[in-house]
């Protein structure tokens, strides 16, 4: 698939990735009519991605109970261990598709591999409604994953590189924070046609089937764009200096070479403070953070979970977009080191207060936006420094690498709050199991419910304070230029 060139703009724009001192105004006041367009092209692309991803999240439960045949017992043992594993085979797609279009990304193009990316997670999250079990449903979800994966780091190159550098963390912020407007949309869908549709479902498609058809529109994207949208003129330049062979030393550095990566000390190191950065961002959201449906419903009576999971996820994304943002402004107020520090500190803290003691729905209204402010807030973080760690030949490979390898890890996040539940579930035949409580009673003592899957959340929710002890040794990159 080529991406059709397009004349230059016609308003002058300064060059790609540097510095615009002497301009003043807000940052938005910098971007030409182009720029915009790339920030709306990327910003869409990268909702409709997760609005995709929280598709899966929203109906996970509802799929596997009628895949795996229980539909008698919605809370069975076995839809929550192949809910785990579901989940952990979506992240493994995601990273693989992170680590292999990332790679594209330098040696395609980022406007190119990001069309490619948005047709395949919609073409996949379309496929998903015709599954028949859970094996076929996990094959979509792992290819859904790659396109998902793909795509951030094909977007974020392109828009950094792009932008006026003073815009660059606004715009990235911005791209990343219109991410909670994708599952906000996610939470709109599931609530419209698990409220509307029929029981019995639609031309033989039941409720969770009609919402993964929903996920096919994001491809109508490309249709649009691919006509308008051209590559970064850095990434143009780094290009022709490698097929001319213009140097020794620039010919040896190839376009997405992962193995350079590793081979320079520096990017190496970079590499290293990156993926253990996004790990355990990675493992506390969709290790924890995305358990809030399964969470609610623990506590919310049968016949209202549909309206107040809709709720949860609405408003824990409310929640995110401000704390994403919020993110562009704190690194502008201190620096990128500090603004992570404060990030996952307040990620740990919110995770603790609604695991362990959200028991009331009119609680939901406060605790669940506080939540997803700020277990997402980290996020803005990875759009804004993953590409200010690497130069234009290996800025897709490299984001790609960071913000996804690591999930090859996280993805045992999920199915490791499934078997540390299991670790704090009353032995069997006691009556605590017989209620579905723990054996511990601390929580209750505090007035909250003694679940496994408190408890367990509590336990893993340690990850956040990981990185304090990494952020003094990472690269400060406020105020540099990107690296060439």
């Amino acid at each position: 698939m080529q991406a059709a060139e397009m004349p230059s703009p016609a308003e002058p724009t300064p060059p790609e990735g540097k510095p615009t001192a002497g301009l003043r105004g807000n940052w938005w006041s910098e971007l030409t009519s182009y720029h915009w367009f790339v920030l709306v092209v990327a910003a869409l692309g990268w909702l409709f991605d997760t609005m995709d991803q929280q598709l899966f999240v929203l109906v996970r439960q509802p799929a596997l109970v009628e895949l795996l045949g229980h539909a008698d017992n919605p809370q069975h043992p076995e839809v929550t261990r192949y809910g785990g594993y579901a989940t952990s085979i979506f992240i493994v797609g995601w990273a693989t598709g992170g680590l292999v279009f990332g790679m594209f990304g330098d040696r395609w193009g980022r406007a190119r591999t990001m069309m490619l990316t948005i047709l395949m997670y919609s073409l996949f999250t379309g496929l998903s409604a015709l599954s028949v079990g859970w094996w076929d449903f996990a094959i979509y979800r792992f290819l859904t994953g790659m396109g998902v994966g793909g795509e951030f780091a094909a977007g974020v190159a392109l828009v950094a590189e792009v932008m006026p550098a003073r815009a660059r963390p606004f715009a990235l912020g911005l791209l990343q924070a219109l991410s909670a407007v994708g599952n906000m949309t996610a939470a709109l869908i599931y609530w419209a046609i698990f409220g509307l549709a029929p029981e019995e479902g639609v031309a033989g498609l039941t409720a969770w089937r009609l919402v993964f058809l929903v996920g096919i529109l994001p491809a109508l994207l490309v249709v649009v764009i691919r006509r308008r949208l051209r590559e970064p003129e850095s990434w143009v330049r780094a290009r022709e200096v490698i097929l001319r062979g213009g140097s020794t030393d620039a010919a040896a550095k190839q376009l997405g070479d992962l193995r350079e990566m590793f081979r320079d000390p520096r990017w190496r190191y970079h590499t290293f403070i990156g993926v253990a950065l996004a790990f355990c961002g990675v493992v506390g959201l969709w290790g924890i953070g995305f358990w809030t449906p399964e969470l609610v419903r623990s506590f919310v009576p049968k016949q209202q979970q549909s309206q107040y999971v809709f709720l949860t996820s609405f408003l824990q994304n409310l929640g995110a977009f401000f704390g994403i943002y919020l993110f562009s402004l704190l690194t502008n107020w201190t620096n990128r080191r500090v603004a992570f520090a404060i990030a996952y500190l307040i990620a740990w803290v919110a995770t603790v207060m609604v695991f362990g003691f959200m028991t009331e729905k009119t609680e939901i209204f406060w605790m669940i936006p506080l939540l997803g402010f700020s277990t997402l807030m980290v996020f803005g973080g990875y759009a804004i420094y993953f590409p200010e760690l690497y130069p234009t030949r290996l800025r897709s490979t490299g984001t790609g690498f960071c913000y996804n390898v690591a999930r090859y890890i996280a993805a045992l996040g999920p199915m490791g709050l499934g078997l540390i539940t299991g670790l704090y579930a009353a032995p069997e035949g006691s009556p605590r199991a017989g209620q579905g409580l723990s054996e511990l009673t601390w929580l209750s003592s505090l007035g909250s419910f003694d679940t496994p899957l408190r408890y367990a959340a509590l336990t893993l929710s340690l990850i956040y304070l990981v990185p304090l002890f990494l952020l003094p040794f990472a690269p400060e990159t406020k105020g540099k230029p990107l690296p060439e």
